[in-house]
């Protein structure tokens, strides 16, 4: 369902850029096209599942004095009816919740004889990757409930299509503990290298809450494929004051899938990483 109301304020409107750096969705070549038809479970619109390409299926906007609202997924997630009635429920709740903490804000601000600022929230769902198996998506989300500054966080999800199942990609794991030792050491040293980018050199004091490489498991993983058939490309999305001030904004880490990731995997779930060399 598409409505055509604009968002009022641009400076609020997002474009839902939550695409991986390292998980962008290339063409599929003609073998990633047969190798998706052949893959044990895979349903008989693997290929065509592999090869769409990310339109939006449903685009929710809703713009008036009290609230900014915009919500949509991929049309790869609408092909599937179980998936497509959770984030249509999800869209609900998130409207739901940003229309009653609005109300109640508003109010408030009347009442003390503040103006009023309109709550926002923006989220988008884009696809990672698409294999035979696994639709893996991603979600930047933006909002605003009146405050000095706007708020990004993140969002992830797998349907694991042979199970019928949603998954959250750790779930894929033994347990977060062996996720973070399995990655620790790639993920801290590509924090190090995104601060630097940013020029941001000083190091933190001891007793900072940023001093530390905070556990991976704790952040949002995307999974991603770059042959449409293994989950062979990982990213991890830090939002703001995870690890640094929010000045610094937001971060994303890619991490490569080793073999040390792929032995911390469930073993039903294995065969379907494809590690580094």
């Amino acid at each position: 369902m598409t409505t055509a109301i604009p968002l009022r304020t641009a400076l609020l409107i997002l474009t839902g850029a939550a695409l991986l750096s390292g998980c962008a969705d290339d063409p599929p070549t003609p073998a990633e096209k047969a190798a998706a038809a052949a893959v044990r479970g895979a349903p008989p619109s693997a290929v065509a599942d592999v090869v769409a390409s990310n339109a939006v299926a449903s685009n929710v906007k809703e713009s008036n004095d009290l609230v900014e609202f915009a919500y949509a997924y991929p049309r790869q997630a609408a092909a599937i009816p179980e998936l497509a009635a959770w984030l249509d429920n999800d869209r609900a709740i998130k409207r739901d919740a940003l229309i009653a903490a609005a109300r109640r804000d508003k109010a408030a601000a009347e009442k003390a004889g503040f103006p009023y600022r309109a709550h926002s929230h923006s989220q988008s769902w884009q696809r990672v990757s698409n294999t035979p198996r696994f639709l893996s998506l991603s979600a930047e989300i933006q909002s605003y409930t009146g405050g000095a500054h706007g708020m990004t966080n993140f969002a992830t999800l797998l349907w694991d299509r042979n199970r019928a199942k949603q998954l959250q990609p750790l779930d894929l794991f033994t347990s977060g503990e062996a996720f973070d030792d399995a990655i620790r050491e790639p993920f801290c040293a590509g924090i190090k290298r995104a601060k630097a980018a940013k020029r941001i050199v000083a190091e933190e004091a001891p007793d900072s809450p940023f001093a530390q490489c905070p556990p991976a498991s704790a952040q949002t993983v995307w999974l991603g494929s770059s042959d449409g058939r293994y989950l062979d490309r990982m990213t991890i999305a830090i939002a703001p004051y995870e690890i640094g001030a929010f000045a610094e904004g937001s971060y994303k880490i890619n991490v490569p899938v080793t073999g040390a990731l792929v032995d911390a995997a469930k073993a039903e779930y294995a065969r379907d990483f494809l590690p580094i060399n």
